[in-house]
């Protein structure tokens, strides 16, 4: 059973907008108390949250699909709905919020730091909210927007300030425990971590820490091993140790060899250049370890790298190594400390222009604006489908259906091809009283045809 996950595909759906309540205020004597419906309420949103207390997905990855709480209806004496109740998902630092498509979303890293995942929808308007000198007491009300809907991938990258890389049994658990008070599995075998694991280290007054990224291998970084898995774990951390077996068993390897294979396989991956390196040459307690190390140290400090032979065993070059890599540490917070602050990434809306596209004989209209006012019609009212047609007209999508050719009875379609609301249109119809009993819009019930064709219009102005 996996207990460690640091990648999961979410499914998530905010809550769904209460919807708005058409009433009448009835009282004793106050026959004409006016409308007093009251507004739906809020759904529930997807929020990410950073916890600093949770090191996995794992929860996630057991129960992908979270949902958001619907919010309640509005009701009469101007009492609205309840909001739907929030979901929070608390990630560990380092969590990265991408779409199925790989565009980022959010990068949570700071205690606390959250991300609208998905938002709930917006309550629907009472028909108290949605009177006016001209609509005195509506006979409808506005239904609540359903809530998004979206797919996003979670992915860790774990936040550490030094990644000890290098081949499977190289050592690098070893060190960690003798460096820090982490207590990572060590055995004599490949692939002994299967985890990253994380401590701390004090050095004098620089505290930082330590990550034992599980071992590389060649082909790591297209995914061979435990490459792909655990590679972008190296991405977050300031410095890079590679940690060298000096006494491998293994033919074909040296201390030189890895460290290429190692180096190879990091700019493969991408990105990871511009970390300060040190050389770790483990195993210098074994006899064979202490002279490769020695042999290998003029070629190594010829290519420019920072050289700490040790031992985890007898914790020979600890201390040095420890403080060598707290100045190192030191110097890229000095750099990076300007660019600490969390990113906040904005999703623009825009919610105030449309589009309308002709196709054959018909009409599509696109926007935000005139998408959301479909939803939020209740078509089975005659007032509420007029009260849209108003909409429509004071945004100027009659003045542009006019100008690109639109002829009485052409059918328009509102949204996208998949949930798009189909009607024919009459360029008539704001032109018209839509004076009557509540619920109805005497507009709808004429004969539009002999209105256009300037015909008898019922004595209605």
């Amino acid at each position: 059973m996996a207990t460690f996950v640091d990648r999961v595909l979410i499914h998530a759906r905010a809550g769904n907008g209460g919807n708005g309540c058409a009433s009448v205020h009835r009282e004793k004597f106050k026959p004409l108390g006016g409308p007093d419906g009251g507004n739906g309420g809020r759904g529930g949103d997807i929020v990410a949250v950073v916890d600093p207390h949770i090191t996995t997905l794992l929860e996630f990855h057991r129960s992908p699909h979270r949902a958001g709480g619907n919010g309640r209806p509005g009701q009469g004496s101007h009492r609205n709905g309840a909001e739907g109740e929030d979901v929070v998902l608390r990630v560990p630092s380092g969590t990265q919020v991408t779409t199925t498509s790989g565009e980022v979303l959010a990068d949570l890293v700071s205690a606390g730091e959250q991300f609208v995942i998905a938002r709930g929808g917006r309550g629907g308007l009472g028909n108290a909210a949605l009177a006016s000198p001209r609509r005195k007491a509506p006979g409808f009300a506005l239904l609540g927007e359903p809530g998004e809907q979206r797919e996003i991938i979670l992915e860790l990258k774990t936040v550490a300030d030094v990644a000890l890389v290098g081949y499977p049994s190289a050592g690098k658990s070893s060190l960690i425990a003798a460096m820090s008070a982490a207590r990572p599995k060590i055995a004599d075998y490949p692939f002994t971590t299967l985890v990253p694991n994380l401590g701390v280290v004090t050095a004098g007054e620089v505290v930082y820490t330590i990550a034992d990224v599980p071992g590389l291998i060649p082909g790591a970084s297209q995914g061979k091993g435990l490459g792909l898995e655990f590679l972008r774990h190296v991405e977050r951390c300031q410095v890079l140790a590679h940690v060298i077996d000096c006494a491998t068993l293994e033919p074909g390897r040296d201390p030189v060899a890895d460290l290429d294979v190692i180096e190879a396989e990091l700019a493969a991956y991408g990105g990871l250049q511009d970390r300060p390196r040190v050389v770790v040459l483990n195993k210098i307690d074994l006899p064979d370890g202490w002279t490769m190390a020695d042999l290998v140290t003029p070629a190594l400090v010829e290519r420019g790298y920072p050289i700490f032979p040790v031992s985890a065993v007898t914790r020979e070059g600890l201390r040095a190594l420890s403080f060598a890599l707290a100045e190192r540490v030191q110097q890229s917070r000095a750099v990076t400390v300007e660019a600490s602050a969390p990113r906040i990434v904005i999703r623009p809306v825009d919610d105030q222009g449309f589009t309308v596209v002709r196709e054959g004989d018909a009409f599509r209209v696109r926007g935000q604006r005139p998408e959301r006012w479909v939803r939020q019609t209740d078509f089975s009212n005659d007032e509420a489908v007029g009260y849209l047609g108003d909409r429509l007209a004071r945004l100027g999508v009659e003045e542009e259906l006019v100008r690109l050719g639109a002829q009485p009875g052409n059918e328009v379609r509102v949204g996208s091809d998949d949930n798009a609301v189909v009607f024919d249109w009459y360029p008539t119809i704001g032109s018209v009283s839509h004076q009557g009993p509540r619920g109805t819009d005497v507009r709808l019930d004429l004969d539009q045809r002999d209105l256009v064709d300037g015909g008898e219009d019922d004595g209605i102005d």
